[in-house]
Parts: C-alpha cells; structure tokens; sequence
C-alpha cells in the first residue's frame, strides 16, 4: 500500500473526530428558550470552565455561543436550558449575518466575582437580584457596610446594592411600620453596627459607605442597583455635608436649611432634586415619579417601559445590558417606582423609559474607570410587592424579560475591556 493511500486512510479515520472536537453550543435567547434566566447560568459556568463565551449581541435575543464541553451539555439538560449544536460552518454563517446586520459578537472572557450588599439582617422583603443569582446557580458573596467600610470591595470586580436606604432613615417606613418588630430589629442592628464601628449616627455610616462604593466605581468597579437604593445612594453623596434626617430617626433635628445646602456635584446621575424632610411621608425625594406616576397608570395593565435599540457595533455596552427577547418590558413598583427624567444628568445614558412621561426606569452611566446602572423598581415580577409577601418563585418566571435585565449586568463586567468602552 503506497504512502499517499495510507495517510488518506488515516485522515478519513480521524475526520469523524475532527468535527466533533469543531462542534460548538450554541443558547438561543430568542423565544424558543425554555428558561431565558438558567442560560445566563449557564455562561457563567463555562467562563468558571476557562472557555471563552461569545455573546451575539441582537442575534436571536442575544445568544451565547462557546465550544460544545460534556458537562455543560448535560448542565443544560439538568437546568432545562435549551442549546442547539452547531458547525463551524454554522459559526461562519452566524458571523455572516453579524456582519452585515445590527448586531455584534462580543468575547465573555473570566467569570466576574460578584457581591451583593445586604444587612445581616432578616427583612420581611426580597431581593430580585439575590432571587435571579440563586435561581441562575451563579455564585455571590453578600457583604455589608463593616465589610467595605474594610476594604472587601477590592475583592469584586461587580457589586450588586440591595434596596437599601444610604440616608439612614429605614426605608421612610416609620409612619406605617414603627411598632412592628421587624422594623425595630432593623433600626437596632444598624445602630448597633454604626456604634461599633466608631459612629454617632447611621446617616453617617451609610454616608461613609456610599463614598467608598463611589470611589470603588471609579477605579473600575461595575455597579448595579435597584429600588431604593439608586435614589438614596445619590441623595446621601450630596448631603455628605447636610443633615437631611429628622429627629424620629437619629434624636436631632435636619438641618431646615438643608436643602439649600445638598451638593449635586457629588452625585453620580441626578441633580436638582428635592429631598423629603417629612418623616411621615413615604418619599426620600422627587426624584421617584410615585404617587404623580398613578395618574398616568392606575393599574398593572397599562404599565410598560420600552427598551432603546442602540447601534450593537458602535455602542456595544448599551446594547449587551438591554439585550431581551422583547422590546417592551411590563412595568413594576418599588420603594422608587421610577426615576424622574429631567432630573437625570446629562452625561447619564437611557435604557428604557415610558415613552410621553417624566420617567425612566432604566439608565447606565460612566464614573471614572467603572460604570453604574440602575434599575427602578422592586421586583420584575410582582407588579407591587408588599412587606410580608411570599418571594417570588423564578420558576413560574423562567422567561422572565425584566428579570433578565439584571443578569445582562452581571455577565457585563466579563466583556473584554475594548469592548465596553463607550
């Protein structure tokens, strides 16, 4: 047998295997996906892997794709995630479309490490990013305000903030809440740290963290927030000189000129906002578009957010944190239903908001090296969540497109740094 016809015999032999090692998996996130949320999971464990995860930005919703791996096939199985195995051919084809449409790859490179600010204490409330990060199987850590008064942040490169209120004033729950025992436990164990800590006041702890979390996003720290916690956040950096706080929450009285004194410099995306001084009003500021919002929508049925479409090769960090498989997203309340719009500075980029209203819903913004992106609202999917309510169950919500708003920011930090420049 001659030379030629031997090496012929062996290259069909090992071509079968060839192919299989080309294979690749690719998650549709279009609406064939059984379970939008477990994909992000999903991604998320092959960057643990080591592999390197393409995420095709506004192809079939925002698809991830990555060489084909046993363990993640069968976690796909496992988890219910749907996959479809691919060609290289199927690739090259993929890449075509990109190309010539508005649409973009962009390379997952290495698992983020994740943290997620919240009290050690238990609140009659839920998180909706903590509910989508377990549901996910994606690992988190959860620190609070004596952890980054210590320096873990430098461990994370993505910080999640729970719906906390930075001007220590409980949430503005005194009126309704204050003999309950879960809101005198709250107001115990926040004095009590603010005391070991070295500290008068909690509106002065909270103060404190705030700036370490603001200087975290400048050294290139990516940060997320709902609820409360983006109003009060920025409402606690312009009063670092003020007292806002009245006497029902720390035994003095605010500032009556306080006010006039708030500094909207320091302030990450609002300015010329009013804050509430009143400690029976269920309102930290104007900021939030609630009670005016309840003219425009009296009921659940008529409350969506639209989604901005950007171009996915010329701002590809917009377009990744809005990649959905609609374009309309129902709306939902929170302790800060919505972000009023011309309050919003002007630096501050819009990702979704109601179209002919003062209000925002969703909105990203650069500070130094790091950005912040804030999502207003309670829960995705529990149109107005009360204190006491059972948290929500991610698996009635596998499909969920507010929900995976928020895992759009967590893979984000995992984009290679050229392509998160904006």
């Amino acid at each position: 047998m001659s030379l030629k016809k031997i090496i012929l015999i062996i290259a069909l032999t090992l071509l079968p295997s060839v192919y299989a090692v080309a294979q690749v998996t690719l998650i549709p996130m279009d609406e064939t996906q059984t379970d939008h949320l477990k994909a992000y999971g999903i991604a998320f464990k092959a960057l643990e892997m080591g592999l390197k995860v393409e995420w095709l930005l506004n192809y079939r919703g925002g698809s991830f794709m990555f060489d084909t791996r046993d363990e993640l096939s069968n976690a796909c199985l496992v988890r219910g995630v749907k996959t479809e195995s691919i060609t290289s051919a199927d690739v090259a084809d993929i890449y075509r479309t990109i190309e010539t449409e508005n649409m973009e790859k962009v390379t997952l490179e290495k698992a983020p490490a994740i943290a997620v600010y919240t009290p050690k204490n238990v609140r009659p409330w839920d998180d909706a990013v903590t509910l989508a990060l377990t549901y996910a199987d994606i690992k988190y850590t959860m620190i609070w305000d004596d952890d980054i008064l210590a320096g873990a942040l430098d461990n994370f490169d993505w910080l999640h903030l729970h719906h906390e209120d930075f001007t220590g004033q409980y949430g503005k729950f005194y009126a309704t809440f204050r003999n309950q025992l879960w809101y005198r436990q709250d107001v115990e164990t926040n004095e009590a740290m603010a005391k070991k800590l070295g500290y008068h006041k909690v509106s002065e702890m909270k103060r404190d963290v705030a700036k370490i979390i603001k200087d975290y996003v400048r050294r290139g720290g990516f940060m997320f927030a709902m609820c409360s916690a983006p109003e009060t956040f920025d409402i606690a950096l312009a009063a670092q000189n003020d007292d806002i706080v009245p006497s029902e929450f720390d035994g003095d009285p605010a500032d009556p000129d306080a006010q006039k004194k708030l500094d909207y410099t320091r302030t990450m995306a609002f300015e010329n906002f009013s804050v509430s001084l009143d400690p029976l009003e269920y309102r930290h500021s104007n900021i939030d578009t609630y009670p005016d919002r309840l003219v425009k929508f009296p009921t659940p049925d008529n409350d969506y957010f639209y989604l901005f479409e950007f171009s996915a090769k010329l701002d590809p960090v917009p377009t990744m944190l809005v990649q959905d498989h609609v374009g309309m997203v129902k709306g939902f309340m929170g302790q800060t239903t919505a972000f009023r719009k011309s309050l919003l500075k002007k630096y501050v980029t819009i990702l979704g908001q109601v179209d002919g209203y003062d209000e925002v819903r969703y909105i990203h913004g650069n500070y130094g090296k790091g950005t912040f992106t804030w999502l207003s609202g309670h829960d995705p999917e529990d149109y107005q969540h009360m204190v006491g309510d059972p948290p929500t169950d991610l698996s009635l919500h596998k499909n969920s497109p507010g929900y995976r708003l928020i895992l759009n920011n967590v893979l984000f930090p995992a984009a290679k740094k050229k392509e998160r420049k904006t």
